[in-house]
């Protein structure tokens, strides 16, 4: 049995991700973790204790962390020093970030990757094939969609979904357009566009539960992994 932290437990997804633990019989549910000046930091969640005491790492064996970058990169460098593997879906790391999660990595086995979700993961690898097959007179543009409360613009998803058309392609992303409105919880969409016709990829997320159990799906994959930093792309078999 997994013995798994969840960072941000008061907060949607921290929520999401600790109730489906509960119902899966691979994860016993060691740690809780709450930023302090949280408003229900001190309030159980489902019954269980709340720590704020992010030294309460200690024996654990993973933690999923959908934060902030600042706490992410705090809570990496508690994982390093109490041994403890980690699942990264916080979105707008900056690449001073990155890189200290790819050094973190050489210390710990971690997944990182800017969207959790099996379906937004295949249409990377179907947007990165796509892009292979599509001579240039394709014009390529991305539409990105989130509830208002998302701060970074253009999504992680987004920038993702660029570095899968320009890799390996004469293609390059014409324009990004981000929307921020009411509750959306993700829309994305890959346009091809030729003079004759218009190809496109398209995912939307009707629950947060698909970023929730694509996080545990990924804590389970590191269980008996080594030392390395994995993406979505390694866990589902998709490179």
């Amino acid at each position: 049995m997994i013995k798994l932290a969840v960072s941000g437990c008061q907060g949607r997804m921290g929520q999401r991700i600790t109730l489906l633990a509960l119902d899966d019989k691979d994860f016993d549910i060691h740690t809780l973790l709450e930023n302090k000046n949280h408003p229900k930091a001190n309030e159980k969640f489902n019954n269980i204790p709340v720590s704020t005491n992010f030294e309460d790492l200690a024996g654990n064996d993973i933690l999923i962390e959908f934060t902030t970058p600042e706490a992410t990169i705090t809570n990496l460098k508690k994982c390093v020093e109490n041994n403890v593997k980690m699942v990264i879906g916080t979105t707008g790391l900056s690449e001073g970030q990155l890189k200290e999660i790819k050094a973190a990595a050489e210390k710990i086995a971690l997944v990182c990757s800017s969207n959790m979700s099996v379906g937004v993961n295949i249409t990377f690898k179907l947007t990165q094939q796509l892009s292979e097959a599509t001579p240039e007179s394709y014009k390529v543009r991305i539409t990105e969609a989130h509830h208002i409360h998302k701060v970074d613009a253009p999504s992680g998803t987004a920038k993702t979904l660029v570095q899968k058309v320009e890799n390996g392609s004469a293609h390059k992303v014409d324009n990004i357009d981000s929307i921020r409105e009411g509750e959306i919880i993700g829309d994305h969409d890959v346009i091809f566009e030729s003079p004759v016709d218009v190809i496109t990829i398209k995912h939307h997320a009707k629950t947060r539960d698909i970023f929730a159990k694509g996080a545990l799906i990924a804590a389970k994959y590191l269980a008996d992994k080594p030392n390395g930093l994995y993406d979505m792309q390694d866990v589902l078999g998709l490179k």
